[in-house]
């Protein structure tokens, strides 16, 4: 069966005014020790055998390059070399990823990058708390491509407060010349807990629509497929680890606050990254919550993944059987559609996909 395996660095240099991510700033004297507590993980892990490998965080590029060089000899012993994973990405902010830091990952495997830009503007980058330039994104990109990199994912995020369409489509349409293999663009969310969550900030949910929109018709026209809601490639380009995800098929997460999800049981491990390193010195375990979703949450999870991708799903008699009739309902509304075999979120859905998955969630309806 195949097997993704995910890498949490949970260390950022600051932290953005958007995020709710386990990522936590002024914590870099933890690294080495955080580093070892990943290996230690990762020799505990039964399964050995997996098909792609991402490295997220927080900033994993902005780990040293002692630091950089420790991580991929302890994958490798874990995993085998990082040039045998079918699809190998890292994730990086173009502030910490320097030409050093780029020919390492090259020639330690890594395929594919994937680049925080979110804004082409100087201002907005200041207003989301990133700390790059524009600038220092182009030389990221231009060393990366340099390097031999083939596979590069370039973040965007819409929706900022007080952007305008205008500004939005000119930070799209200059990541489009540039020809990155995916592109991800991401509607501003407001999550509990953020800076931005703090200051009050409302998102214009019209407005971002309109630049969500712009994106879906611009990047169709420039080549790019959009496959997942908020994920468009070349042709070929599809991220394989994420697909994984929304195929909903097992993978295995090291590190403070990861989760692994194995034969349809979830664990998470703890997020304290101190206390994540603590427990694995002591022999401890680091998982914090587990959960084996059965019957109907089970089909129902299945389901709300297969729909993010926008080819749909074959619907399952099981699934047919538990939520033939919300089905329906988001059918008659015009938020999913049918094709061939398949059910998949009509162009509307898009926008209003949160409505149709919360179907799919208990507590459920008294469907049957």
């Amino acid at each position: 069966m195949d097997n993704a395996l995910y890498i949490h660095i949970p260390f950022c240099r600051q932290k953005c005014n958007y995020c709710d991510f386990a990522s936590f700033a002024g914590r870099d004297f933890l690294i080495d020790d955080y580093l070892s507590a990943l290996a230690k993980e990762g020799e505990k892990i039964p399964f050995r055998q997996t098909q792609t490998l991402y490295v997220g965080g927080g900033t994993p590029s902005l780990l040293s390059i002692p630091q950089l060089s420790f991580l991929v000899q302890n994958i490798s012993s874990c995993f085998g070399p990082v040039a045998n994973f079918l699809e190998s990405t890292f994730e990086a902010n173009p502030e910490s990823l320097t030409l050093e830091k780029l020919t390492l990952l090259k020639q330690a495997g890594f395929n594919r990058l994937s680049i925080g830009l979110q804004s082409f503007r100087e201002e907005e980058l200041k207003q989301l708390g990133r700390i790059h330039t524009v600038h220092q994104f182009e030389q990221a990109y231009t060393n990366a491509r340099r390097c031999g990199f083939e596979n590069i994912n370039v973040d965007l995020i819409a929706g900022l407060p007080g952007q305008t369409c205008i500004n939005f489509s000119d930070s799209l349409r200059r990541l489009v010349a540039l020809r990155p293999e995916h592109i991800s663009v991401y509607g501003l969310q407001i999550e509990e807990g953020t800076k931005f969550f703090e200051q009050g900030i409302v998102c214009d949910q019209i407005r971002m629509r309109k630049m969500l929109e712009e994106t879906h018709f611009l990047l169709e026209e420039n080549g790019y497929h959009h496959y997942e809601i908020s994920n468009f490639s070349l042709p070929s380009k599809e991220a394989i680890h994420n697909t994984h995800y929304w195929n909903n098929g097992d993978y295995t997460g090291l590190g403070s606050s990861s989760v692994s999800y194995q034969r349809g049981e979830r664990f998470q491990n703890v997020c304290g990254v101190e206390e994540y390193i603590r427990r694995m010195r002591a022999d401890e375990t680091t998982v914090i919550f587990s959960e084996k979703l059965t019957g109907q949450a089970k089909v129902g999870e299945t389901l709300l993944l297969g729909l993010r991708k926008l080819d749909g799903i074959e619907l399952t008699s099981l699934q047919q059987h538990y939520f033939g009739r919300e089905i329906e309902k988001h059918l008659e509304k015009g938020l999913l559609v049918k094709a061939d075999k398949k059910v998949k979120l009509s162009f509307e859905g898009l926008f209003l996909a949160n409505e149709v998955f919360r179907s799919f969630v208990a507590p459920f309806e008294d469907n049957l």
